[in-house]
C-alpha cells in the first residue's frame, strides 16, 4: 500500500511552480474519457429529438450535433487540465504563435466551414436532392463541415468544397418538389401528315406510366428544318435520378418509332439534293480499259 501511495503521489513535473502528480493526471484522464462519452451520448440524444420534430432538416441536425459536441469537448478538456493542475495561461504564447501560423493555412478550411453553415441553415439543397454544379450531376448524400458528398449519376462519389457550392451556380432539380419537365424531339419527312404525327407523338407520351397525367402535355410543331419537319413534345414527371429520366425519354422514342411505322410516317434523316443546271448538254463519256 505504501508503494502504491508513493506512485499515486509521485510528482511528474512542475508547471508554473505547481506540482503535477500521477493522481491528478489519472483523475484528469478519467474525467476526459467519461466527459467525452457523455458528450457523445448527449449530442446523439439531442439530434434524435430534433430529427423527430423536424425530420426534413437533416442537414441542420448534423451540424447542430457537431457544434454541441465540439463545445462540450472544449469544456471537458479545460476541466481536465484544471484537475491536472495545468494552468491554461501557459498556452497563451504558444496559442498566439500557432494562431498566426494556422491563420494562413486554415483560411480555405475556415471558408468551407462557414459555407457549410450557410448551406445548412439556408438549405439550397437537402440530402437526396438531385443537383447540378459545374460538371457534376447527382444526388446529395452528405453535407459536412468542409465539403459535400455528391453521388453522380455514373455512380462516382465526388467531394465538392462547400465554398465552391456557394460561389458557383447551383441547379437543384428537386428543391421545391419532385416535378420535372422534360421534352423529346423528332423530325419527320417533308410531305408527311403533320396533324397525324402530332397525335401519335402525344399518344406515345400518354402511354407512359411515369408521365404525369394531371400535367399538360404540349406538342409543338417547332420548325421547318433543312431536312425535316421538327416536333418537340413537353411533359412532366417525378424522379430523383437522372438516369430514370433518360430511360423515360428513351421509352417514348421507341414508342414514337413504332407508331410512325404503323402509320407509314417516315422519320427524317439528313439528305442533300443536287440539281445540275447547264446551258448546254453535258458530255458524258464511258471509258473501257
Amino acid at each position: 500500500m505504501e508503494t502504491l501511495k508513493k506512485i499515486w503521489e509521485y510528482e511528474l513535473l512542475k508547471v508554473a511552480g505547481e506540482s503535477v502528480q500521477v493522481s491528478q493526471v489519472a483523475a484528469a484522464i478519467i474525467v476526459m474519457i467519461a466527459g467525452l462519452l457523455f458528450a457523445r451520448i448527449l449530442t446523439r440524444a439531442i439530434g434524435a429529438r430534433v430529427r423527430r420534430r423536424a425530420p426534413q432538416r437533416v442537414n441542420v441536425v448534423a451540424v447542430l450535433e457537431k457544434i454541441v459536441f465540439d463545445v462540450l469537448a472544449i469544456v471537458i478538456v479545460l476541466m481536465a487540465m484544471n484537475i491536472a493542475g495545468i494552468p491554461i495561461g501557459i498556452f497563451a504564447f504558444l496559442g498566439g504563435a500557432l494562431a498566426i501560423g494556422l491563420g494562413f493555412g486554415a483560411q480555405n478550411l475556415f471558408n468551407n466551414f462557414i459555407s457549410g453553415l450557410i448551406i445548412t441553415f439556408e438549405q439550397p439543397m437537402r440530402i437526396g436532392d438531385l443537383i447540378e454544379v459545374g460538371d457534376h450531376l447527382g444526388n446529395v448524400k452528405h453535407v459536412g463541415a468542409r465539403c459535400t458528398l455528391i453521388r453522380r449519376t455514373d455512380g462516382i462519389d465526388v467531394l465538392v468544397p462547400n465554398s465552391y457550392l456557394l460561389e458557383n451556380a447551383l441547379v437543384n432539380w428537386t428543391l421545391s418538389d419532385q416535378l420535372m419537365r422534360t421534352s423529346v424531339t423528332v423530325g419527320i419527312a417533308y410531305g408527311s401528315p403533320t396533324q397525324t404525327a402530332a397525335k401519335l407523338i402525344r399518344q406515345a407520351v400518354e402511354e407512359q406510366q411515369d408521365v404525369l397525367k394531371d400535367q399538360e402535355i404540349i406538342v409543338i410543331f417547332d420548325e421547318f428544318g433543312d431536312n425535316a419537319l421538327n416536333f418537340e413534345v413537353f411533359f412532366w414527371t417525378t424522379t430523383e435520378r437522372e438516369m430514370l429520366l433518360r430511360k423515360l425519354r428513351s421509352d417514348i422514342r421507341y414508342r414514337i418509332d413504332d407508331l410512325f411505322r404503323e402509320a407509314q410516317i417516315v422519320i427524317a434523316f439528313p439528305q442533300r439534293d443536287v440539281h445540275l443546271d447547264a446551258a448546254a448538254p453535258i458530255d458524258v463519256r464511258v471509258v473501257q480499259s
